[in-house]
């Protein structure tokens, strides 16, 4: 049994699963027949566990998903053109290491920020960092950098760097100029280096138009003309299917 000193130095050393795995180990006979080896290779097991499972929770929070009890498990797929081995394909994530990117377009209600959210929670569960927001909050973000000198950069450096980025509501609003210079600078750093997730109810041929003709808008579209996915999510209302 250990002693408080020795609980102390293992809790400072932000370790004190170790103390929870040892004190199971002694209330179960069994456990305490085992040879050291075994009885150690155990407690780092569950140490282990307990220190993916503390960083998963933790990448989900910081994430800020729209739908955080989003499941991969849980995608409706009956009477809806989305192909569940596709999905399931993209939950492995090796998308984000070829830093290809999505876009989900479909009509209101069709399921784009559910099927985000689920390829975003798979991406943490292997420790990718990731971020969700809203294309109008992010531009807001971007205003009011605006007003306070250095943090313009600032936050394009921090949108640019996240390895999955996922823009919900993207184009569905006015662009102004200054915030499509904003967002060429975003996404011309991200180009080919990280991967982004984009909920829109614009096909392809619709985002110049919404964007406004000029070489930025051409220059956003054009780097994701290709290594891109694109998949339709239909026209079924999930909200009042689910209702």
């Amino acid at each position: 049994m250990l002693n408080d000193e020795t609980k102390r130095k293992i809790r400072e050393l932000n370790i004190g699963e170790i103390i929870t795995a040892l004190e199971f180990q002694e209330k179960e006979p069994e456990m305490m027949s085992l040879s050291f080896d075994e009885r150690l290779q155990r407690v780092i097991d569950y140490l282990y566990q307990e220190k993916y499972n503390s960083k998963i929770q933790r990448l989900i929070r910081i994430a800020r998903f729209r739908l955080p009890q989003a499941d991969i498990h849980s995608i409706h797929y009956d009477g809806r053109a989305i192909n569940r081995e596709m999905i399931n394909e993209l939950s492995m994530c090796q998308f984000i290491s070829n830093h290809q990117s999505i876009v989900l377009q479909g009509y209101t209600g069709s399921g784009k920020t559910y099927l985000a959210c689920c390829i975003g929670k798979e991406a943490c569960r292997q420790q990718i960092r990731t971020r969700y927001i809203r294309l109008p909050d992010m531009l807001m973000e971007y205003g009011d950098a605006k007003l306070i000198r250095g943090q313009e950069k600032k936050v394009i450096n921090k949108y640019a760097k996240i390895p999955l980025l996922i823009l919900d509501e993207w184009l569905m609003g006015e662009i102004s100029e200054t915030e499509l210079h904003f967002l060429f600078e975003v996404i011309e750093r991200r180009s080919d280096t990280t991967s982004t997730i984009f909920c829109t109810q614009y096909s392809k041929k619709d985002w110049i138009k919404k964007l406004g003709k000029g070489v930025y808008s051409e220059a956003i579209v054009d780097r994701y003309a290709y290594n891109t996915i694109w998949i339709e999510t239909g026209q079924t209302n999930m909200r009042k299917y689910c209702s």
